[in-house]
């Protein structure tokens, strides 16, 4: 596994480079960061605090259910971390810089936006109107983790693809 993964983050280094050099301007970069600082919690549990204000008892589901499946992907996103331990782009290449400190050493899955997606999925089910600001916000939140220097673009892609799969199930098991 190892070996493979080392290949993988040779092949993504390159790209992991271009992606990280516009950051290098301070406006970028704090742009960006700000970003990824409102996805690491911030902004989603917010919106689901005030889901239930809002909308009363349909509001309240919803956050439960975003709450819920949340918890599932954290649960899955701790344990492949554990399994994969694949180190940061920042930590693989010395020309990489993180642009802002990493939660943690490994990098896989993107946990920003494998919950970005997630929680967006389940909001948007239940309240289509807010698909507006959460799809463009998720979308900014999974390219922030790239142009920081903290994940390699599969990283991110796979991290999307698992939070479709888990808010689809969810909202099938749920929803």
């Amino acid at each position: 596994m190892q070996m493979w993964l080392q290949h993988l983050n040779d092949l993504e280094s390159t790209l992991c480079r271009a992606c990280s050099r516009p950051s290098r301007r301070q406006w970028i970069q704090r742009s960006f960061a700000l970003i990824s600082r409102l996805g690491d919690g911030i902004f989603w549990y917010s919106l689901i605090a005030l889901l239930p204000l809002t909308h009363g008892a349909y509001g309240l589901q919803s956050s439960l259910h975003m709450l819920l499946t949340g918890g599932v992907a954290l649960a899955l996103y701790k344990s492949l971390k554990r399994f994969t331990r694949r180190e940061r782009p920042c930590n693989h290449a010395s020309d990489i810089v993180a642009l802002v400190p990493p939660l943690d050493r490994y990098s896989f899955p993107s946990g920003h936006t494998l919950h970005a997606v997630v929680f967006t999925m389940v909001a948007v089910h239940y309240f289509p109107q807010l698909a507006w600001i959460l799809v463009p916000f998720t979308l900014l939140v999974a390219g922030s983790r790239v142009i920081l220097g903290l994940h390699y673009p599969s990283d991110v892609l796979v991290a999307t693809g698992i939070g479709l799969l888990l808010a689809d199930t969810s909202l099938a098991l749920l929803g």
